[in-house]
Formats: C-alpha cells, structure tokens, sequence
C-alpha cells in the first residue's frame, strides 16, 4: 500500500486547510486511514482516522469539533477538513493505513511521507 498525503501550506490563524491522502496499491476497501501529525520536538501524535464505511474516531483532546476526516472510496481518498487551525496545530502530518480503525500509532503498517502544515499566529 503507497500513501500519498498533499495540501498542506501556511495559513493564518482561525484559517482553515484541507489535506488529501491518495491510497494505492493494494484493494483500499479494508482499509482504515489515519492521520497523524509531529511536531518539532514531540512525538508523533494521533489526530482522526476514517474507516471504509465512514466510521471517524478524532483525538479528543486537540483536535475534536475543528477537524473533519472523511474518504471517497471511488477515488481512493482520505480527506482532513481542518477549520479554525491554530498556530499549535503546525506540524508535519502524515497519513498511514491500518486494518482497523485505531488511534495507536503502531497498528498503522503503512504510511505516507507527510505534508507540512504551518499556522502562523
């Protein structure tokens, strides 16, 4: 599976950006998409994830009512809408994919080189 993230930029705050993750190379259907995003200096932190039927999970605590994961299965694309962003939202985020619809890190097998997101204040 090859995971391909784009669209993210600097934008100001209050602003709003959507990202895309094209998924290929193996049948996408059993697949969850998750998000995932790092800043300088912390560690990887789970953002959303969308599975095959629509199912979202969102991290409660950063990102939850702001953000929106959703995926065209005809497309073979995973979407973050994200809306009201603040400058601690900048970070490289990345896609990756998983059979299950998680927030761990390391039920995701495969992932995306990641796009970089910049809020500025």
């Amino acid at each position: 599976v090859q995971l391909q993230a784009s669209g993210g930029g600097l934008v100001q705050a209050g602003g709003s950006l959507r990202l895309s993750c094209a998924v290929s190379g193996r049948t996408f259907s059993p697949y969850a998409t998750g998000w995932f995003r790092q800043a300088p200096g912390k560690e990887r932190e789970f953002v959303a994830a969308v599975n095959w039927s629509g199912d979202t999970i969102y991290n409660p605590d950063s990102v939850k009512g702001r953000f929106t994961a959703s995926r065209d299965n005809a497309k073979n694309t995973v979407y973050l809408l994200m809306n009201s962003l603040k400058p601690e939202d900048t970070a490289i985020y990345y896609c990756a994919a998983s059979t299950a619809l998680s927030a761990r890190n390391n039920e995701y097998n495969y992932w995306g080189q990641g796009t970089q997101v910049t809020v500025s204040s």
